[in-house]
């Protein structure tokens, strides 16, 4: 990856429902193709044969322990079939693979999870370390990803960058106001900022956005601490911290009531939400054999079992860009 693509980067990422609640119907903007998405994020990160976004990334392994509220909430067997076994994998921003975990650009870091289903399927979660998405909609966020290329320090004034963020205010605080570097992987929360439809047993539909709170609690970097750290310190420092001992995270599912905005991951749910504890995930080890597992592992979003469905037109552009990114990067 050279100095100036990390630069284009940098310039673009860091220049920057309850039961009974009916919820009004949404029209489906325009959505661009899965493969349009990917070119794009190509476009945007330099095309690597590696994953099209959060490129940089390493994996554990541990289990999920519902709870009898997640049960109640959906009749999804993720919640009422016991103990789970699971694979996480923790990443930075971007398609480059090298990026330093220090880099502000390596924001926000991503999390995902893939269960193993009692019948032997596998169930996908994703979430990043951010409430919210920096667009609307798959073609807002593709206008965004082409901007970024042509916006670097020699580019002419207003940039398409500068033109596209001033028209959508809610992508320049998304670029603007990230977290501080994370002491760890395992000391940030995590969002799933597309909402879900959950169906109970009882029939009732809600529907929800995950989140993932470490059972520690966040803990972040001073600008001091973090001027220490090397290019690598995050991807060295679990392996480092499991073999101490288990991490955890508790997940819960935000409800949302009427008036809150399903289909449009840019628009954070207010924080008075109710929140439900669907269970505890526990990472006690790495992955073994991490490159091939890596290599080998993808985490489609619309990998869910009965009793969950998208409620998020985006979730459709980001399934059919998993198996064409996969393929790429074999």
């Amino acid at each position: 990856m050279t100095r100036h693509r990390i630069a284009l980067a940098a310039a673009g990422l860091t220049a920057i429902a309850a039961a009974g609640i009916a919820f009004a119907a949404e029209p489906a903007p325009p959505q661009p193709a899965p493969g349009a998405m990917v070119d794009a994020l190509h476009t945007a990160f330099g095309d690597h044969h590696v994953r099209a976004v959060h490129a940089k990334g390493v994996m554990a392994v541990g289990t999920f322990e519902p709870t009898a509220a997640a049960a109640r909430l959906s009749k999804a067997t993720l919640f009422s079939a016991g103990p789970r076994p699971l694979l996480a994998r923790f990443s930075d921003f971007t398609g480059i693979p090298d990026i330093p975990d220090v880099a502000p650009e390596a924001n926000p870091r991503g999390l995902a999870l893939q269960f193993t289903l009692v019948d032997g399927s596998k169930a996908n979660v994703v979430s990043h370390s951010f409430n919210g998405f920096p667009t609307a909609t798959s073609a807002e966020f593709r206008e965004l990803l082409l901007a970024i290329p042509v916006s670097g320090p020699t580019a002419a004034k207003p940039t398409a960058l500068d033109r596209f963020l001033a028209g959508h205010p809610i992508a320049k605080t998304f670029l603007t106001t990230q977290k501080p570097a994370p002491q760890s992987y395992a000391t940030l929360s995590y969002f799933g900022v597309n909402a879900f439809a959950f169906t109970g047993p009882d029939g009732a539909r809600r529907f929800v956005r995950y989140r993932f709170i470490p059972l520690g609690g966040e803990a972040l970097l001073s600008p001091a601490d973090l001027a220490a750290k090397g290019p690598d310190y995050l991807q060295s420092e679990l392996p480092q911290r499991l073999a101490k001992g288990p991490i955890a995270f508790e997940w819960y599912a935000q409800v949302a009531e009427a008036g809150d905005v399903i289909a449009d991951p840019s628009v954070a749910w207010p924080e008075g939400r109710r929140l439900v504890k669907l269970g505890v995930i526990r990472l006690d080890r790495m992955a073994p054999d991490p490159v091939a597992t890596d290599r080998a592992t993808t985490f489609p979003p619309l990998a869910v079992p009965a009793g969950i469905e998208a409620a998020d037109p985006m979730l459709g552009v980001r399934q059919g860009a998993y198996p064409i990114s996969f393929a790429h990067r074999q």
